[in-house]
């Protein structure tokens, strides 16, 4: 073993290694993409062996492979952010119903702000529709720990099984003590038995639903009951005479002054509140004030949801406030308890307007908050004053108005260039600008103003169909970077080749996948293990589909790009100019 400092996604990385891993795929995305590339560091080092990685060509394809390699009984791990899940979630639907051999974990990253998405979407949600469990981890060291409970999970349950981190999880930094070798999982020997439960048919779905139904009830019971996973779902008691007593996944030995009040929290907001509390009740001590007696409950399995250790923790308790990052998952399910059970529980939280609605928490966020629920539930103590004289004074939030400060391209992003040349091209026409997911949708900004749309990978060119079929008078242009082409991009072109739609496609080729790290794609000509692939044509792709005029150029030669640009937007049907130039980067 040897002790090195880990951001939580590289720690993850080690953590699915130790756990035998065979397989790993994903698409980047931030912040998720640090895990895949760790693995394949490792690897290239000879650290890590008996493993295979990739980038797959988008998240659905990644999934799918995956459940091949786990119906041969090897260990698989998919990766992606939470938009991510909604590319992959065809298959995730069908798998959880065909059900898994070997272990099969997905991390999806969240990203609540958002920082670098286009929602806050909440995994969480994503489980419970799509009837997975969900692991959610509030440092990255539990996270560890978690990533290989959820491989034993997926095998003891065949389901695939989520591990659900968000953004400071996946960033933070922090020692751990890991592997300096490891091997994946020997494989069974009899490899892939076939088998009709392999083939989703109706009746096997009908009879596969009650089997879902079923084991998340026998999971929601490990939740509580089984050390291996009750571990996550801590409950503690506070605050008042007698402070720090603990009583671990239950209320015995809470002390002679029992609480009535509680706090329920999950993922990175669990910590957060922890530090809050400390904060607290280390100012309260300086001032003379008492802070009221309370339980609380760090949630790490909030699906299926815990509900004997919650009604445990909610025993003889009037109050409870619900700190979470997203949606009200847990508020929800508090709520859902009190009433099934009769419990005199009143639940604050995102639904009554008592914590964030949105975004990150922060620890003084909470700290304020509790404050405010202590002197409510206690007829006013004085602590929420005290938190805003003390730790408020050191809070440097600003609530007014902020400059407005939007991210730009790199300088000599051959990007640029692209779109000026496409608006010099398109003086005096009128044109409809739709952009897609990657570097390139920063040319919405000033002064090059050239993205008019911009909803989801891939949508830029099935955008500019429906312009198009609406206003057909109109040039419609659709860009789209070469990753994003490969990913998602070749279905909507051959739907308006195949509509007979009139589009200019413009495909911005810079080489890479520039927005989430320069990951290697289909047309780099290299894998991220390091081996030289078949680089896979663009241009060759779009004659295949029936694009008939393609047009390349450098848009770093600006007459040349215009003149192109010019000549594309004539005539009609789908024509393409692929602007060819290297990432500056």
């Amino acid at each position: 073993m040897a002790k090195k400092l880990l951001m939580g996604n590289e720690a993850f990385a080690h953590a699915a290694l130790e756990a035998g891993v065979n397989v790993v795929a994903g698409y980047p995305g931030t912040p998720s993409s640090e895990l895949v590339e760790t693995v394949a560091k490792l690897h290239a080092a000879g650290a890590a062996q008996d493993v295979h990685v990739e980038w797959s060509t988008n998240e659905k394809a990644a999934l799918e492979m995956l459940a091949g390699a786990s119906y041969c009984g090897a260990r698989v791990l998919f990766t992606c952010k939470q938009v991510g899940l909604n590319v992959a979630s065809d298959a995730l639907m069908s798998l959880n119903y065909v059900g898994t051999g070997g272990g099969c974990v997905l991390f999806v990253a969240d990203d609540p702000g958002p920082i670098s998405s286009q929602t806050e979407q909440d995994t969480r949600r994503f489980g419970a529709f799509a009837k997975v469990p969900v692991l959610d981890p509030a440092t990255p060291e539990q996270g560890f720990a978690m990533m290989q409970a959820a491989f034993e999970l997926s095998e003891r349950y065949h389901t695939p099984v989520i591990v659900r981190p968000t953004t400071r999880i996946n960033h933070a930094s922090t020692f751990f003590e890991v592997a300096e070798e490891t091997h994946g999982r020997p494989l069974p020997e009899e490899g892939f038995q076939k088998d009709s439960k392999w083939v989703i048919f109706p009746k096997r779905a009908f009879e596969a639903h009650g089997e879902i139904n079923r084991r998340l009830a026998q999971i929601a019971w490990d939740y509580t009951h089984d050390p291996a996973f009750a571990q996550f779902n801590e409950v503690f008691e506070g605050g008042g005479e007698g402070e720090g007593a603990c009583a671990q996944n239950g209320v015995e030995g809470a002390g002679a002054s029992a609480p009535a009040v509680g706090i329920v929290a999950g993922g990175v907001s669990a910590a957060y509140a922890r530090e809050a509390l400390a904060l607290i009740e280390a100012q309260a001590a300086r001032a003379g004030i008492s802070v009221p007696r309370y339980r609380f409950m760090a949630v790490g399995t909030p699906y299926p949801f815990p509900a004997e250790t919650a009604a445990a923790f909610a025993e003889g308790l009037t109050d409870v406030i619900v700190f979470e990052e997203l949606d009200s998952v847990l508020e929800e399910e508090m709520l859902k308890l009190a009433g099934a059970r009769h419990l005199p529980l009143r639940v604050h939280g995102k639904l009554t307007g008592e914590a964030n609605d949105r975004g990150e928490n922060t620890t003084e966020h909470i700290a304020g908050r509790l404050g405010r629920f202590f002197d409510r539930t206690h007829r006013s103590n004085g602590l929420a004053a005290l938190v805003a004289s003390t730790i408020g004074a050191n809070d440097l939030s600003y609530e007014g108005p902020l400059p407005v400060r939007p991210p730009v391209l790199c300088a000599g992003c051959p990007h640029r260039g692209s779109f000026y040349a496409v608006k010099q091209a398109l003086r005096g026409r009128e044109a409809v600008l739709c952009g897609d997911i990657g570097c390139y949708t920063l040319g919405n900004a000033q002064p090059l103003d050239a993205v008019d749309t911009c909803l989801c990978m891939g949508a830029g060119v099935t955008i500019a169909q429906g312009l198009h079929v609406i206003e057909p008078d109109a040039v419609n242009f659709a860009f789209i970077g070469d990753s994003t082409f490969f990913a998602s991009g070749i279905t909507g072109v051959v739907n308006a080749v195949y509509n007979g739609n009139d589009i200019v496609l413009e495909v911005l080729d810079n080489s890479t996948t520039a927005m989430t790290g320069h990951q290697p794609h289909p047309g780099t000509g290299k894998t991220i293990m390091g081996d030289v692939a078949a680089k896979v044509s663009i241009s060759a792709i779009l004659r295949g589909i029936g694009v008939e005029r393609i047009y390349e150029c450098d848009p770093l030669n600006l007459n040349e790009a215009v003149d192109t640009v010019k000549e594309a937007a004539q005539g009609s049907g789908v024509r393409a100019v692929i602007f060819r130039s290297p990432c500056i980067a």
